[in-house]
């Protein structure tokens, strides 16, 4: 049961992440969570990292679209000149926004990957809408008390999935 919270991959930051193993899996387009994700919490804009990662995932061949819980004005501050597809107030971890997400991007759900630092918000909306989950770790230890909050009842998922990672690589012998 718990199983549901896994992600299908987890990196220490989205420039760390494969894109053609995402390309090579039929993955078409990727739904990312800005803050903490893409930037620190507190970053409104986008920074020349975020800017060269997703020209990167354009060469690629895939599409991009941010799918936020953050305000309106929040997701267009950051969005800017960025040219990508942007959804806010998500609502994470409801179906509805990863669905329209992917239907914005051209793309079937099994055709995208959901990129995020929260197991309850992004990977699991992630994994109840058929998507590629990829967790990242946040970017900085500022954020929001509910957020705080979230994070101690992430610790023992996240023990169980590395518990997990590491059998599946010892009997692999790795």
């Amino acid at each position: 049961m718990i199983e549901v919270l896994f992600p299908d991959l987890a990196v220490n930051k989205v420039q760390d992440i494969d894109l053609d193993i995402l390309v090579k899996k039929n993955i078409k387009g990727l739904i990312l969570d800005i803050d903490n994700t893409l930037v620190a919490t507190e970053t409104k804009e986008a920074d020349s990292d975020t800017v060269s990662w997703l020209q990167t995932v354009r060469k690629t061949g895939l599409k991009a679209c941010i799918v936020s819980n953050g305000s309106k004005k929040r997701v267009r501050t950051f969005v800017g000149k960025l040219n990508i597809f942007a959804l806010h107030r998500a609502t994470k971890p409801s179906k509805k926004s990863f669905l329209a997400a992917s239907k914005l991007m051209g793309i079937k759900p099994e055709e995208t990957a959901v990129i995020g630092d929260q197991i309850f918000t992004d990977i699991y909306g992630g994994r109840k809408s058929n998507m590629y989950t990829i967790l990242v770790k946040p970017i900085a230890k500022k954020e929001f008390f509910f957020v705080r909050l979230k994070r101690i009842l992430e610790k023992p998922v996240l023990k169980r999935y590395y518990k997990k990672i590491n059998q599946m690589n010892q009997k692999m012998g790795f």
